[in-house]
């Protein structure tokens, strides 16, 4: 009963951060694309200390397998497919004149099953234990916030009140509630599927940090801000590292 409290209550917080478009509408562009710079370079290192410290020494401590590879590989290719079929990506700069943001309804779509696929991976983390659950949920958290930025601007481009594109992105965040309790439900009856979630997890956050995220940071030319995203990602690593103190 631990693991299912533990893990409603991660889903219901990563829905929760959906809400934060409500405190993006007094900000100026100018300013949050400021604020979404810091944010993603920190993400970006959470979601590969998640992937490199906690999901994939967990998926090999029984041994380093060849299936575990085709694990991670279908994770990649699982966001390659939300991305390029469903035509949802992972855009975290705010919409404007010059950076517009079009497909509104199939971002709504991709956004349902992104985070349904974000709820699979926290549920089957915390199958494993506690302490991995709660750093898949942090890693999961800091990259939602920037998202969550952007899908709103996505809405509010798209025609959408202010008022509707909180309301419909909290409601198509709420499927990673729906994703834990899946994967809490298959993982007590089948018990291999954790094997096959984690690694799949860990592919998952490698393809968003290194295909979604490390982009976007590379549109920033200056020197000194090319130092200060590497210092955020490192500091994403570490914040990950020191999670796993916890186990």
């Amino acid at each position: 009963m631990n693991v299912w409290a533990y893990a409603i209550i991660s889903a219901i917080i990563v829905s929760i951060i959906s809400l934060v478009g409500v405190f993006t509408i007094a900000i100026s562009i100018k300013k949050l694309k400021k604020m979404v710079f810091y944010m993603i370079s920190f993400s970006a290192g959470a979601l590969l200390g998640d992937a490199f410290l906690h999901l994939i020494p967990h998926s090999i401590e029984n041994g380093f397998y060849m299936n575990i590879s085709f694990f991670i590989l279908t994770g990649i290719l699982a966001m390659f497919f939300i991305e390029k079929i469903i035509h949802w990506r992972h855009c975290h700069e705010p919409t404007c004149k010059s950076h517009p943001h079009p497909f509104a309804i199939m971002n709504l779509v991709g956004d349902v099953v992104h985070n349904l696929i974000d709820g699979l991976i926290i549920g089957a983390s915390y199958l494993v234990n506690i302490p991995l659950g709660i750093a898949t949920t942090l890693a999961v958290i800091f990259h939602e916030i920037p998202q969550e930025i952007g899908d709103f601007g996505v809405l509010i481009h798209g025609g959408f009140s202010k008022g509707k594109a909180i309301f419909y992105n909290f409601v198509t965040a709420l499927s990673a509630i729906l994703g834990v309790i899946i994967a809490l439900i298959i993982g007590s009856k089948i018990e291999s599927i954790a094997h096959f979630l984690i690694p799949f997890a860990a592919g998952s956050f490698i393809y968003i940090a290194a295909s979604d995220l490390i982009p976007e940071m590379h549109k920033e030319q200056r020197f000194w801000r090319g130092l200060l995203q590497l210092t955020l990602i490192i500091l994403g690593i570490l914040v990950m590292f020191g999670v796993s103190f916890l186990e």
